[in-house]
């Protein structure tokens, strides 16, 4: 790899760890707090930091895509709501496997959308994968659960999220890109959680959870959310930017392990044999999806 492709791999080591720290914090609020409303606080700590930077270093891009950068918003923001709110409910390393099917998907949607070329091993790597996904998963009778489910759905968000980017970055700033995220992330849970108010919806924990005040506990929750979601992805995004969608998705596999470690230290149980092998599986499809 050539000295771009080293700095990538390096920028989304870090997101990935820094990634896997805000899953702590995530997971630590998920109890007390509905999924959009965390939403909301990640993302709108995250633009008040953007937009600050504009100040200090100004704009230089072409622009003309709006609605790429909009369809990379919805994309990040329906991946995001899914995550956090399964957070509340499976080990926090079942959840990266989950999120980090996206790899597998970015070089499907790389194939069909920019002409990336799929090669034996990344058609290998997509069996593999979903081999441990199943694993993973253990679906009783062959039923995926709620959580499966809204667990690859954030796969596939974060994938065309992700997906976009190689586009995007033709024309806009990383700053953009990560702000265009951010935007429809604060807004969305806003839309939602009012929607709770006026349609007097109080059950449904997921798309229509009521805002509640934080707790001053909650507040520092809060603010580690924000600010280590706000770095992971501005490293991330850039990272992407610096290299092929394959190889860097592979690469954010690292995330699995560093948000395993983590969920352990938080009360998660150790991963059985099975789900063990299963997280390897995913691991392996991972690193073959960057072969030619």
């Amino acid at each position: 790899m050539g000295k771009l492709e080293n700095k990538a791999v390096l920028l989304m080591l870090g997101a990935s760890f820094i990634f896997a720290i805000m899953g702590g914090f995530v997971k630590a609020l998920s109890g007390s707090m509905g999924a959009m409303e965390i939403t909301f606080f990640r993302n709108i700590i995250g633009v008040f930091f953007i937009v600050i930077s504009f100040y200090n270093f100004p704009l230089n891009q072409q622009g003309g895509k709006p609605y790429l950068l909009l369809f990379r918003g919805l994309a990040g923001f329906i991946s995001l709501v899914a995550f956090f709110y399964i957070l509340a409910f499976i080990p926090l390393g079942q959840a990266a496997v989950y999120n980090k099917v996206s790899p597998i998907f970015v070089a499907i949607f790389a194939y069909l959308f920019l002409r990336e070329k799929l090669s034996f091993y990344a058609i290998l790597a997509i069996i593999i994968g979903f081999i441990g996904v199943v694993l993973v998963a253990n679906p009783q009778n062959f039923i995926f659960s709620k959580y499966d489910i809204l667990g690859l759905l954030s796969g596939v968000g974060a994938a065309l999220a992700y997906t976009s980017i190689r586009e995007l970055r033709l024309y806009y700033e990383t700053r953009s890109i990560a702000l265009s995220f951010m935007l429809v992330g604060s807004v969305g849970p806003i839309v939602f959680m009012g929607l709770a108010y006026l349609l007097d919806i109080k059950n449904d924990d997921f798309l229509f959870s009521r805002f509640v005040m934080p707790s001053l506990n909650q507040w520092y929750l809060i603010a580690g959310v924000g600010v280590s979601a706000t770095i992971s992805q501005l490293l991330m995004t850039k990272a992407y930017s610096l290299s092929k969608a394959g190889i860097i998705g592979a690469i954010s596999y690292s995330n699995i392990i560093f948000a395993t470690i983590i969920g352990i230290i938080l009360g998660d149980k150790l991963p059985d044999i099975i789900t063990i092998l299963g997280i390897i599986l995913v691991i392996i499809a991972g690193i073959l999806v960057t072969k030619k």
